[in-house]
């Protein structure tokens, strides 16, 4: 993340005047507009009311009304992370507290840069359950970086700052802070810049010098290496070193769903994304490598598999900005503690003196991968019960949007398709909840990116489920002409459940068919209610429809356009290593099974059994 904007004197101020008297909300934007905070996400409420009296004044500061606190927490999200800033949403006590919940454990499980600001009771009256009174403080401290109460108006200006600085420095992150109304109210001196004072926050950026030498010569040394990349990457805006790295080195990358655009998809040594819907070849060269290297990846469940037995042959280099998470799952054996930027650069001089003037030969370790992918490539099974397959669907959004465009997408299948078939040449491009799951996240975090980037084409690509979460904000985007494009992947209900139910149910549907996509029955209907909102509404459900569809959408940009795909509910998201299981299954199945490509699934045995197939992946 960029660094902290360097506190500036107010123009009215000198070093001989008088602080100047402020109310406490007085305080709040002005310590925003200094900040350089330009967009803010909110929804006003007793407890917040009076900052939103000077909200009217300023000229600095466009504040989006959105429908649902959700909405502005993940609209802060999308914004943060299409433009590599500092994301703002603002709500009142209680119920608007709670509501912004959900997006701030969203984005601390994904490292995104979140200032939320929230209105409290009267200080007088905390603790006596106050009408809309909760301890949003105590809710919020396991999921963010740091929750701050301010009780007093002479500190919201010092508060504001910190809570600015530790949310965009270090591993980014959300930062609460919560303001009782009282100090809203009262006046202060605004003292700028203020000193902040946050004993105990030194996040370390620069790395211990022979850690760097011991990595470059693992990597110098080893035979079959894998630079394993994940959203510390994108975070830390280090994609150019990355490549750098690479290209140096020529080990095999693979970039984690969080990772998505950190290494351009088109480049030679791009073996895709690994784990649970990986591709073949990102799954198995990890799983075969002998040496990890680790950048700002956290060694995820649904990378590793069952983590006793990921990589098992592998010697792990891990670097991340964050202490905690170096060995947290998987032991390292060269730990790095810095920021990537810096650290890519110097690993990469140590490399090429590790190296001397013979490069590794990792001939025979690209001869087994390329034959990964010449075997296994990416592919999907055309559906057969007559309606639209969801791969192709996406496949066009990505192909005719291209990749200067940024695509949002919600959780489930339509997030794994999404991944796998749109190329992503671009850092900050994929947009997606990774950590916490977030179905809703779509929509809000689409039009968060549009205010950030309005030059670029945002899509939302959703699933009808998720969609029905947070699709109020389509109002919040037609009345600030914030004109996203929503592909809805309509398969008529909650399409992962169901393919778990499938696989591991024994096709027993309980509460999964949302009747979004019936012919007979459409509740609700997409279209109808895209042009209730004031949007372009189009119905897809034949494939000579599709380009047709997005081409209109591409043109219209005097308001959102929402098309509803009407696909097919059989479609499944292959390869899939189902929860708990080791990635080792692929191997055991292509050696055992005579069609192996066809059977990407398995019920979930341990390990040391043969491992059952269910029919069905990929062509």
């Amino acid at each position: 993340m960029p660094a902290t904007p360097a506190p500036a004197t107010p123009k009215h101020a000198t070093e001989t005047d008088a602080p100047e008297m402020l109310t406490g909300a007085e305080a709040v934007v002005r310590t925003l507009e200094l900040l350089g905070v330009t967009d803010v996400f909110g929804l006003p409420g007793g407890a917040i009311l009076p900052v939103y009296d000077p909200l009217m004044d300023t000229s600095k500061i466009r504040h989006i009304l959105v429908r649902h606190e959700q909405g502005a927490g993940h609209a802060a999200e999308g914004y943060a992370t299409a433009g590599a800033k500092v994301g703002v949403a603002i709500a009142t006590s209680g119920p608007g507290a709670t509501n912004l919940v959900t997006a701030i454990a969203d984005a601390h499980m994904d490292s995104v840069p979140l200032l939320a600001i929230t209105g409290q009771v009267f200080s007088t009256l905390m603790g006596t359950d106050a009408f809309q009174e909760a301890d949003i403080v105590g809710i919020t401290m396991p999921i963010t970086k740091h929750s701050f109460l301010v009780k007093d108006a002479a500190e919201i200006p010092a508060t504001l700052a910190a809570a600015y600085h530790i949310a965009s420095t270090g591993r980014p992150g959300p930062v609460l802070v919560d303001i009782t109304k009282d100090a809203q109210q009262n006046t202060a001196p605004f003292v700028w810049p203020p000193k902040i004072d946050l004993p105990g926050y030194r996040p370390v950026t620069k790395a211990h010098g022979k850690q760097i030498v011991a990595a470059a010569q693992l990597i110098a040394e080893a035979k079959k290496p894998v630079l394993y990349v994940g959203g510390g990457i994108i975070r830390s805006q280090s994609s150019r070193e990355l490549v750098a790295l690479a290209e140096a080195t020529g080990a095999p990358v693979v970039t984690t769903l969080m990772a998505r655009g950190a290494f351009p998809d088109s480049h030679p040594q791009h073996l895709g994304m690994p784990g649970m819907h990986g591709t073949v070849p990102a799954v198995l060269a990890l799983q075969e490598a002998d040496l990890l290297v680790s950048l700002g990846a956290r060694f995820d469940d649904r990378v590793t598999g069952k983590a006793a037995m990921f990589a098992p042959r592998a010697k792990v280099v891990h670097v991340d900005i964050d202490p905690a998470e170096i060995s947290k799952i998987r032991t390292a054996d060269v730990p790095i503690v810095g920021d990537l930027k810096d650290v890519l650069v110097d690993l990469l001089a140590a490399f090429q003196d590790a190296k001397g003037t013979t490069p590794p030969d990792y001939s025979a370790w690209w001869s087994y991968l390329e034959g990964l992918r010449s075997e296994f490539p990416l592919g999907y099974t055309r559906t057969s019960d007559g309606l639209l397959s969801p791969q192709h669907v996406i496949q066009r959004i990505g192909e005719l949007s291209g990749p200067e465009s940024v695509y949002a997408a919600g959780v489930g299948q339509h997030q794994m398709w999404a991944a796998q078939f749109i190329k992503y040449e671009r850092p900050n491009s994929w947009l997606n909840s990774g950590g916490a799951g977030t179905m809703g996240y779509a929509v809000p975090a689409a039009m968060g990116a549009k205010v950030a980037e309005p030059q670029r084409t945002v899509w939302a690509i959703d699933g009808d489920g998720c969609f029905q979460m947070t699709n109020q904000e389509l109002a919040t985007c037609v009345i600030n002409n914030i004109p996203i494009k929503v592909a809805i992947i309509n398969n008529s209900s909650l399409g992962m459940v169901r393919q778990w139910q499938t696989l591991f149910y024994n096709g027993r549907y309980s509460n999964t068919d949302l009747n979004t996509g019936h012919q007979t029955m459409r509740v609700p209907d997409f279209v109808k209610l895209a042009e209730a909102y004031g949007c372009l509404g189009i119905r897809v459900e034949r494939e000579d429809q599709v380009d047709a569809a997005i081409e209109l959408a591409l043109e219209t940009n005097d308001r959102p356009v929402v098309i509803d795909f009407v696909v097919s509910a059989d479609a499944m998201v292959w390869p899939m290593v189902p929860q708990g299981v080791s990635n080792s299954y692929i191997q055991y199945a292509r050696d055992h099974s005579p069609s192996w490509d066809d059977d990407l699934s398995e019920t979930g045995r341990d390990d040391e059994s043969p491992l059952p197939t269910v029919t069905g992946g990929n062509e």
